[in-house]
């Protein structure tokens, strides 16, 4: 029999790849990020002295309202993605398995093309001479012809476009293994549909349904390329700053430290779901637990 020490030894010998590769590759450069903030600016494009000058130039007033815009468009754009993902999931779950793979596969057929030449393409698309302008002028309500390009209506429309796969596979992915005999038990039993797909499918995705939200938030509040094609002046974010400091302006402890505050704002939501994933767990543990004992009880006065 193997001893525990031993066990652990082979243990720390399968992890230690991975573990070198993650130091290497995320936790030093995230902490050479993090060090360059503390730095001054050099005028030939290089990072001065130690100093706190470069958080001080972040009081600049329109940092809040570009952090909030970046925040308010990911959440936005993570809500239309889960909206659209969860019901073409649940139809692809449905399917029998040789068309559940060619529309799973179908979904990812867009990365076969460069992201740039995607955006591009939209761009054309949504130009204030095309089609899809003139049918967005042609239902309008308010009679006010605006442009979609060049708008935030056109980041979070591309953006969801974008990041639509990022949510669906995942779902699909939970959504394959849920047991939707379930679903048939609870409109047996009167359940009206929606309340069924509520009350029963939703919670039976919940994995599913946190590591997509993960998926599409990360990317999307650090998204540069459509804010920059598709925004314009009219929407920039702070993946839109990061490269005007760091290619631009050359100040890379400024570019560091809006890195810095993107990167803890992409840590909230996932430190606020796994938090809420632990709560989860907690109380499906505490219903069993319950329901056991509810159940060994009436076991004992049945006996007796």
């Amino acid at each position: 029999m193997n001893s525990p020490l031993r066990t652990r030894r082979a243990e720390w010998l399968v992890t230690a790849p991975s573990f070198l590769w993650l130091a290497l590759f995320f936790a030093v450069p995230a902490v050479i990020v993090l060090a360059f903030t503390f730095h001054g600016h050099d005028i030939s494009g290089g990072v001065g002295e130690w100093s706190l000058s470069t958080w001080r130039e972040l009081v600049d007033p329109d940092y809040p309202t570009i952090i909030w815009n970046t925040i308010r468009i990911s959440v936005e754009v993570t809500i239309w993605s889960i909206v659209l993902a969860v019901p073409c999931a649940y139809a692809i779950a449905r399917m029998n398995s040789r068309w559940r793979a060619i529309v799973a596969g179908s979904i990812m057929l867009p990365f076969w093309t460069s992201f740039v030449v995607r955006v591009f393409a939209w761009k054309t698309m949504l130009h204030p001479d095309g089609w899809l302008q003139a049918c967005y002028n042609f239902l309008s309500i308010s009679g006010e012809h605006s442009t979609i390009l060049d708008s935030e209506t056109a980041v979070v429309l591309v953006s969801v476009y974008s990041f639509l796969p990022f949510a669906i596979m995942p779902i699909y992915t939970a959504a394959e293994k849920f047991d939707f005999s379930l679903l048939e038990a609870a409109r047996d039993l009167g359940a009206k549909n929606f309340y069924a797909f509520r009350k029963i499918f939703l919670p039976g995705i919940r994995q599913g349904l946190v590591s997509a939200v993960l998926m599409v938030f990360i990317p999307a509040i650090g998204s540069y390329v459509i804010p920059q094609m598709l925004g314009g002046t009219n929407c920039v974010l702070i993946g839109n700053k990061i490269f005007m400091r760091a290619i631009q302006n050359r100040n890379i402890p400024h570019a560091s430290a809006l890195a810095t505050v993107m990167a803890v704002s992409v840590l909230i939501p996932i430190g606020l779901s796994m938090w809420w994933k632990k709560r989860q767990d907690m109380r499906d543990r505490q219903r069993l637990e319950a329901q056991t004992a509810r159940l060994f009880t009436a076991g004992e006065g049945a006996a007796k």
